[in-house]
């Protein structure tokens, strides 16, 4: 059984106020049911004591018992006699949510010419107005490099400049080598867990986060710690992940997080800075959706490594949001030593990016105010379509109105992401199923939405989604096969 707990009064914290509905117990069993579907309680913590959890709420142990009960039978929760008790999942069969997407965030077989079909997941948008002229005045930049061999494998200085430049602009004095280029944000993950991660490493993860970066922390052999963070960021419960597991490296998405669209408060920042360093753990920052902030006029969260004074925090940020995913530009920054031990070990993968697109995305980085309002605009136009029409068409689903980032994170009333995404795609619809952005099968009753097409498109989209959503509840649960014995 996993080492990681969660004591009476975190529990209590995590629950919020003691269930009013009666039975009581009934209300208490359902609410730690939803702790362990939304991801904010991870499979195998061991739950506190009955004793524990009942001075912590405030109830009698009797109550407590009642709700473990249930949940036992429900096959959310197992025990041990002198063990105790710690959550789970129900196996597979037992499942009403049908099987699990095949698909994942991007649509193998859809382009731009399947002009019918609406793809609500992929949170990717056109390129800006500028990026014309940045092309046009990379190419004509482009014969000063090409006497050379055009292998730069930490990047282009010039861009390298431009990037350590931003950091210093928002608080983080960097210089250029303390940049390393990549060939996208999924290849500066990638790079980083192999030079940083043995398999074996526990490595603490976000519930939900990036699908793509547990997909390469699984095939680096890493163990992977969730910690739910649907409701926003509990540092108590990270730092407490961090030492019990204990972990060589924590992945997290503090600005504008991918899937929830939640910015993570700057106190925070702080205090995860300092749980990693006293867990002896890097701590990488995927910065791809730091541009993204709705209100170009609202003051800016400074960024993790504003807290790191030890070398700590590992900073990855992307141009494909922002500018272009087309580009496949990204960059890593981190101290002068770690960046040279990259550079180095990038080689087996390409060892350089290319030359014109380094190019183009330093001429867009001298235009970023410009392109950040371009993107504000145009990102709170279809946000607010794609919200006004789900309050219409889906008034029993629930959602934040992010105040940045690409996409919202909806709440379905049953647990039936799957089926939906399944039957969405019949309706001519696309969107992504919560599962695919955990770790261990829970998040079935929440779905992805980007909003990256115009308001018009969006606002079909949520009508074809909530014929697609009828259809689920409409037809019969799935129930499971019978054992044989």
């Amino acid at each position: 059984m996993s080492a990681r707990y969660v004591s009476g009064p975190q529990m209590a914290r995590l629950l919020g106020d003691v269930p009013s509905e009666r039975p009581v117990y009934a209300a208490l069993a359902r609410a730690v049911r939803g702790l362990v579907q939304d991801g904010r309680l991870a499979p195998r913590t061991r739950l506190p004591a009955e004793r524990d959890l009942a001075a912590a709420l405030g109830v009698s142990r009797t109550t407590v018992t009642a709700a473990y009960d249930r949940l036992r039978a429900e096959r959310y929760v197992e025990s041990r006699q002198g063990a105790g008790s710690w959550t789970a999942l129900p196996p597979a069969g037992v499942s009403v949510t049908g099987p699990r997407p095949a698909g994942g965030v991007f649509a193998p077989g859809r382009g731009p010419g399947d002009a019918a079909f609406l793809d609500l997941g992929c949170a990717a948008p056109a390129a800006p107005a500028v990026f014309d002229g940045a092309v046009a005045a990379a190419v004509a930049e482009l014969p000063r490099h090409s006497a050379g061999p055009g292998y730069e494998p930490a990047g282009l200085e010039s861009l390298r400049e431009a990037v350590a430049a931003g950091y210093a602009a928002r608080g983080v004095p960097t210089r250029a080598d303390q940049i390393v280029v990549t060939s996208g944000a999924q290849q500066a993950f990638t790079l980083l867990i192999h030079t940083l991660v043995e398999p074996g490493d526990a490595v603490l993860v976000e519930r939900p986060t990036y699908p793509h970066a547990l997909g390469a922390l699984r095939r680096r052999g890493a163990r992977l710690v969730p910690v739910g963070v649907n409701g926003g960021w509990d540092v108590e419960l990270l730092a407490g992940s961090m030492r019990q597991a204990p972990v060589r490296m924590a992945y997290t998405v503090p600005d504008f997080h991918n899937p929830t669209g939640l910015l993570m408060p700057d106190g925070d920042r702080a205090a995860l800075v300092d749980a990693a360093r006293r867990a002896d753990a890097f701590l990488v920052a995927d910065e791809t959706f730091a541009d993204l902030g709705h209100d170009t006029g609202a003051p800016r969260v400074p960024p993790l490594a504003a807290h790191d004074r030890g070398g700590r925090v590992i900073s990855v940020g992307s141009a494909s949001k922002l500018m272009w995913g087309g580009l496949r530009i990204g960059w890593i920054r981190t101290t002068a030593p770690l960046a040279r031990r990259l550079v180095l070990a990038r080689e087996p993968f390409d060892m350089a990016s290319p030359v014109l697109e380094q190019l183009i995305v330093r001429e867009l980085l001298a235009s970023v105010d410009d392109v950040r309002e371009q993107r504000a605009r145009e990102l709170t136009r279809s946000r607010d379509a794609l919200a006004g029409a789900l309050r219409e068409h889906l008034p029993g689903w629930e959602f934040r109105v992010p105040e940045g980032g690409l996409s919202l994170w909806a709440r379905m009333p049953a647990p039936v992401a799957t089926r939906l995404a399944e039957t969405a795609e019949r309706h001519g619809v696309r969107v992504v199923p919560g599962p695919a952005f955990g770790a261990d099968g829970v998040l079935e009753d929440y779905v992805r939405l980007s909003f990256v097409l115009p308001p018009e498109a969006l606002r079909t989209a949520a009508e074809r989604l909530a014929g697609a959503h009828r259809e689920v509840e409409a037809a019969p649960a799935a129930r499971p096969l019978p054992a044989y014995v």
